[in-house]
């Protein structure tokens, strides 16, 4: 059996062939009068169509060839008969057309006895060789490693991918037709930026040439988008791609994108209720009405009632520690061992009080929350940029929406005193010299810009790629990912 170098050698070598037949080897365009998702919608009868694709499959049976080319959209058959050609055509096709090319073909539109829709071929066109053969279709391409580092193969052979990426860019389409039809103005802001604020995450850190200083990735838009209320937007949004230099994980991905929104004179609940019917907008139209989505074994059911519980109740609830009876970090770790969880931490001792809460949080509670859900009232040093509540300083107007037993969304009720503002910031550059990674710099012109006055602001973000991966049901944040990150090949 012939190895993947010599299939190549026998491919290259028909580009000659290609040549001596008077055909471009690298044509420069082809005239489309339908693409394939159409195509496959027109009438029995319809002549003079012109459609293009990469040839998946080819089957001769003696006088009449069968291949089906496709795209992203799905794939036809095409029927050439070696009458309609002519011989000498009918023979040159074979010559030089491999599993994997590209051709253009003219005909007519028909069913077959099977009942297939098909292309009756009068005239093809070459249009690019694949140098490289496909994997077996039998076999499909389940290499997982080779599906995230080569996703244009992935594309190619899965049909489940090409679903999985189609119902992505359909989900942001939404999203943004949702946000714009609301009143939000969509802005892009910088990913290089003086200080890492915005989040609690670790940052990239990037050397800036020729102001040779050092800069970091964005790890959140956060601040530069309130800075924008400050100038007038009332609201505001932006799909981000962020940047957190952390753990990988089936949930987690150190780049991703997100879309952040804020508005002027909203609280926390003005979101709540808001997102809610954002993301019940979203879910009808990604399945025509349906409000019930299948995750696994589970039927989620988004047009019911959100849950909508504390964080302190659902802590006590789930492992009978009330948080409000800890108040340092120190004295909550002691009451966590004190009753045998082990958060599968190494770092624990370096936590502040809140990221320890977080750590316990997702450990004893998040998994068990399947349906739609609103987590709230979050620990003060949890949210070193919510507004403090008003009846209990100790805990922040805060959401987030947890859906099988994943965090969809965060928002909150924003911060807008300058001073307290600049309090926590402080606070959390202690933490960060005490060896907490996660916590926050301090941002001296966010600052700045808070003292010239703020509205009341609520703000949230959206995890895309969570959200996609909820939605697809993939056991991977990756598989929902164009081109994830990968190392080197060797």
């Amino acid at each position: 059996m012939a190895n993947e170098s010599e299939l190549m050698q026998v491919r290259a070598d028909k580009i000659e062939k290609i040549k001596e037949y008077g055909m471009h080897e690298h044509p420069e365009r082809y005239e489309r009068t339908h693409d394939i998702e159409n195509c496959r919608n027109l009438e029995d009868g319809t002549a003079n169509i012109s459609i293009a694709g990469r040839i998946l499959s080819k089957r001769k049976m003696g006088k009449i060839t069968f291949i089906h080319i496709g795209d992203i959209t799905g794939k036809i058959q095409l029927v050439i008969k070696r009458d309609d050609l002519g011989e000498e055509e009918y023979k040159k096709m074979h010559e030089i057309l491999d599993i994997g090319d590209f051709i253009g073909a003219t005909g007519e539109i028909f069913t077959t006895q099977a009942g297939e829709k098909s292309v009756q071929v009068y005239g093809y066109t070459f249009l690019g060789k694949s140098l490289r053969p496909l994997p077996e279709k039998f076999h499909g391409l389940v290499d997982q490693e080779l599906i995230y580092r080569e996703r244009h193969l992935d594309l190619i052979m899965n049909d489940e991918s090409k679903k999985r990426f189609l119902l992505r860019s359909k989900f942001i389409k939404l999203l943004r037709e949702y946000l714009d039809n609301h009143g939000f103005i969509e802005v892009d802001t910088p990913a290089l930026q003086n200080t890492a604020s915005g989040a609690t995450a670790k940052p990239f850190i990037a050397h800036h040439n020729a102001y040779d200083m050092d800069v970091f990735l964005r790890i959140s838009p956060e601040l530069t988008l309130k800075k924008l209320i400050i100038g007038g937007f009332n609201n505001v949004y932006e799909v981000a791609r962020d940047f957190r230099n952390e753990g990988i994980d089936r949930n987690h991905l150190q780049d991703f994108t997100m879309v952040e929104g804020y508005s002027a004179y909203w609280n926390y609940e003005d979101n709540m209720k808001f997102l809610r019917e954002m993301v019940i907008y979203i879910i009808s139209k990604l399945y025509d009405g349906n409000l019930n989505v299948q995750i696994g074994d589970k039927l989620i059911d988004f047009g019911c009632e959100w849950d909508i519980v504390s964080f302190r109740d659902l802590l006590l609830k789930d492992c009978g520690i009330d948080i409000d009876k800890f108040p340092t970090a120190n004295e909550l770790l002691a009451e966590i061992k004190n009753k045998g969880i082990n958060l599968d931490d190494e770092n624990l001792e370096n936590l502040g009080r809140g990221n320890l809460i977080d750590a316990l949080y997702k450990k004893v509670s998040r998994p068990s929350m399947i349906k739609p859900t609103y987590l709230i009232k979050h620990p003060l040093d949890l949210s070193p940029l919510a507004r403090a509540n008003d009846e209990n300083k100790d805990i922040t107007d805060r959401f987030q929406l947890v859906v099988n037993g994943q965090e969809i969304i965060n928002g909150y009720s924003e911060l807008v005193d300058a001073r307290e503002q600049e309090a926590r910031f402080i606070e959390q550059s202690q933490l960060k010299a005490n060896g907490d990674e996660e916590a926050m710099s301090i941002d001296e012109e966010y600052i700045k810009a808070m003292e010239y006055g703020m509205p009341p602001i609520s703000g949230w973000g959206l995890g895309i790629d969570r959200f996609l991966q909820f939605l697809t049901n993939s056991d991977n944040i990756r598989d929902v990912v164009l081109y994830p990150l990968m190392r080197p090949r060797d």
